[in-house]
């Protein structure tokens, strides 16, 4: 234990700059991932058969592959064709993209999880089909889907370790530099572990709350 300590007193910079990093590659993702996923999963539900179609190929094609290759594709594909971004702008971009695509998966279920009796209802008192879809549908299916966005949060905070194969210096980026350094390997890992195991908790605390504070009444969020 005691080692663990002097490793971290000397690391801990190079270890807090990573972490900083980690979480804007976790939050940016998330916030734009979410209105990303919102669109495409209006646009499928309800939009005409071409979009439909296209969004649906869109997301199986970001659902079907794996994660580090869209990295991959972002940061070292693309220069040859005069498009450069910096590793963080790729890890943004694709983390964003491929959160999206899932988060639009957990907000079709959710969407579709609402009466549609409820939009006949707005219709028939005079509002129009957007305005029935974000004042009734869309709030009752953001507050449902709260369980499926701590897992995306987590899911996403986790991935983000990827982005140090491109050159991002995230958390793992930074673990990785302290290690190659002193030679201590298994012992930064592990410091990295249980920061990384810390950041779950933590974010877990936070939605579980959201989630109880947001419940819809007799609503059964396991069915």
């Amino acid at each position: 234990m005691s080692d663990l300590l002097n490793i971290f007193s000397t690391a801990y910079p190079r270890l807090l700059e990573g972490l900083g990093i980690t979480l804007v590659l976790t939050v940016i993702p998330m916030v734009l991932g979410t209105l990303f996923g919102v669109g495409l999963a209006l646009g499928k539900i309800y939009g005409n058969r071409i979009l439909s179609g296209f969004i649906t190929v869109f997301i199986e094609i970001i659902r079907g592959t794996p994660l580090l290759v869209q990295l991959f594709i972002l940061y070292f594909s693309l220069p040859p064709y005069g498009i450069r971004l910096s590793a963080l702008t790729a890890a943004l971009i694709g983390f964003t993209i491929n959160s999206g695509a899932y988060q639009a998966e957990y907000l079709r279920g959710s969407i579709q999880s609402v009466s549609s009796g409820q939009l006949k209802a707005a219709l028939s008192i005079g509002m129009s089909r957007w305005q029935g879809i974000f004042y009734i549908i869309l709030p009752q299916a953001l507050r449902r889907v709260i369980p499926s966005w701590t897992n995306e949060f987590i899911y996403l905070l986790k991935y983000t370790s990827l982005a140090y194969i491109i050159g991002a210096q995230e958390l793992m980026g930074q673990a990785r530099f302290v290690a190659s350094r002193n030679f201590e390997f298994f012992k930064v890992y592990l410091i990295a572990a249980v920061i990384y195991l810390l950041l779950v908790l933590v974010l877990t605390a936070v939605f579980n709350r959201l989630e109880r504070r947001y419940r819809i009444p007799g609503f059964d969020y396991k069915r």
